[in-house]
């Protein structure tokens, strides 16, 4: 998913329900923040595409839309850009900001797990943060090699581990005292960091019929306007979950917990950290 997901800690086992849930409408409030964020990740993958010209692209994990919309507006009428996301509220705001720029992008809410895709149809298949959720990944990239022509190049973008991303851990971190039901890393399951391991990726990748995997470390320096943290950290991941159902007391005391630990990542009025990455890129084989 767009940007597919900073979500941090353990995403629970139904991601559908996840992201059809409080996780989906809470990206769809921050969209504006997220896109800002993660603007140098969409320069990188439009210029990419642009590099091979396709006349029909896949952005797998699109969430509300902002790289498959940027990818339309780059090639133009001549090519055709389908988002899709499992996300129905996300899906919702894609197509709103389709609407709303008048960009010849279309979306559809599915789980690119399993979704029958007009076989051989996509040139190009791309992806920013959307594919570390799939609770099969050999399933997934074998159907999305599926749905590739012979030769379709792969490019996304995938978080490297937690230990190389603390921003991301930063207010589940500092708000665990407080909120003592927060969930558990798990490493292997779906989620944020599922593929911080680039061994297990290449595997995926070779395992679903990829070829020229190519996986090379990716470090971005992203940046949010330091006003906007507290959105930030009471919207999106565990604890942005829990605050939706804590009092307010608890609320106030974790948002002033957590925005004090963000405090070596503030810079002025802006706050910056290093986004530590994967950059992904496979030739779809023969078939």
């Amino acid at each position: 998913m767009d940007t597919a997901r900073t979500t941090v800690g353990s995403e629970p086992a139904d991601q559908t329900a996840l992201w059809n849930g409080v996780a989906g409408q809470a990206w769809v409030q921050a969209q504006d923040l997220l896109d800002q964020m993660f603007t140098p990740f969409e320069n990188l993958l439009v210029d990419a595409v642009l590099a091979q010209s396709p006349t029909a692209v896949l952005d797998i994990g699109c969430g509300t839309g902002g790289l498959t919309t940027a990818v339309a507006r780059a090639l133009g009428a001549r090519s055709r850009c389908v988002g899709v996301d499992i996300s129905e509220p996300m899906i919702g705001a894609a197509r709103a900001r389709a609407d709303r720029e008048n960009t010849r992008a279309a979306f559809v809410r599915a789980d690119a797990q399993t979704h029958a895709f007009p076989p051989g149809d996509a040139e190009m298949i791309i992806s920013r943060f959307g594919v570390m959720f799939f609770d099969d990944p050999v399933e997934a990239f074998a159907n999305l090699r599926r749905a590739a022509a012979d030769g379709a190049g792969l490019r996304f973008i995938a978080w490297r581990g937690a230990g190389e991303n603390p921003f991301m851990t930063t207010a589940e971190r500092a708000a665990a005292p407080l909120l003592p039901n927060l969930p558990a890393r798990n490493p292997d399951a779906p989620g944020q960091f599922a593929f911080a391991d680039a061994d297990r990726v290449r595997g995926v990748l070779a395992e679903s019929d990829w070829a020229d995997i190519d996986i090379a470390p990716l470090d971005v320096v992203c940046a949010l306007p330091e006003p906007d943290l507290v959105r930030y950290l009471t919207l999106l991941g565990p604890v942005g979950r829990a605050l939706h159902d804590a009092d307010e007391r608890t609320r106030a005391l974790v948002i002033d917990t957590a925005r004090a630990a963000f405090a070596p990542f503030a810079h002025g009025t802006e706050v910056r950290f290093t986004a530590a990455c994967w950059l992904v890129s496979a030739t779809a084989s023969p078939a």
